[in-house]
């Protein structure tokens, strides 16, 4: 930013500050007539040329540069949309809505559904405050979740797209959001995440290892939900159920409107969902290698 006033000349972020009516003012009282006018023209040319010699100083990317690893790389369309639709049990995916991801934009709509319920790729989870390129799973969401959750991923997904946040900011436009109500608690409800393989965290936000796993799950909405409040494993174990909490320590304890019962299919069905999607699973691992397991 650089900001001009007729009395001070000031040019920000640590480059000069220039107090100028001073010696400006030096200038008049010690002379006169065209020797004033003479000096008053240099004193501005010499302002003018400095701004133009700082000007090339500057880095090429200016004083608005874009946070760093904000930008994913395009999916291609039909894998996105054969990914995403996994996230649902069968006999949903044909009345889905399916939305696909513009990396400089954000979500669009792909196909519109007759049923309710939404289905998407998502890449970016807020409570991590980070930009990764690996973080991806398919999620789905019933009718109320579509209204009242799927909104979090897709505003998500446009501030990062915008290259104008940094993925902290990010985190608390949505904490300031939830505390202000924009984004409210779902009613009962349901989200499938169904899909034979995913990449996400391993652990709250406070660790930053993801990794790529089988693990299909369905997940009804628990609003504000703690452990504690059904006696949970934290984590889980061979497919009992475990709340999915990631905001404690973002929002503190009981105040996570975005709380799930997340209850694991058991072996036998995650086997079955992974020899079901076996082609889909070949496709992914070529497209990208952490896909492999």
């Amino acid at each position: 930013m650089v900001v001009f006033t007729y009395q001070t000349f000031v040019v920000s972020d640590n480059f000069a500050t220039f107090i100028s009516q001073s010696r400006y003012n030096t200038i008049i009282m010690n002379n006169s007539g065209s020797l004033a006018k003479k000096s008053k023209n240099t004193f501005l040319l010499l302002i003018a040329l400095l701004i133009a010699s700082m000007g090339l100083l500057l880095p090429t990317k200016g004083f608005c540069q874009k946070p760093a690893g904000w930008e994913l790389e395009k999916m291609p369309a039909d894998l996105e949309r054969d990914y995403a639709l996994t996230a649902l049990p069968p006999d949903l995916r044909k009345g889905a809505s399916v939305y696909l991801l513009d990396p400089a934009k954000g979500y669009y709509i792909a196909k519109k559904g007759t049923n309710g319920f939404v289905t998407f790729v998502a890449r970016t989870e807020w409570e991590w405050s980070e930009f990764r390129q690996d973080v991806i799973a398919p999620m789905s969401y019933d009718a109320e979740g579509a209204r009242a959750i799927f909104p979090v991923y897709r505003d998500v997904a446009a501030m990062r797209a915008s290259g104008k946040y940094t993925a902290l900011q990010i985190r608390n436009i949505v904490i300031d959001r939830i505390r202000k109500g924009v984004y409210k608690a779902p009613k009962a409800g349901i989200s499938y995440m169904l899909a034979p393989i995913m990449r996400w965290y391993v652990g709250g936000p406070d660790k930053f290892s993801v990794l790529t796993m089988n693990m299909p799950h369905m997940m009804p909405y628990e609003p504000y939900l703690t452990e504690e409040d059904v006696s949970a494993i934290p984590g889980g174990h061979s497919g009992s159920p475990y709340v999915g909490n990631a905001a404690p320590l973002v929002l503190g304890a009981k105040n996570n409107p975005f709380t799930y019962l997340i209850i694991p299919l058991g072996d036998k069905e995650t086997a079955k969902v992974v020899q079901e999607n076996k082609e889909l699973l070949e496709r992914l691992v070529a497209y990208k290698s952490y896909f492999k397991m």
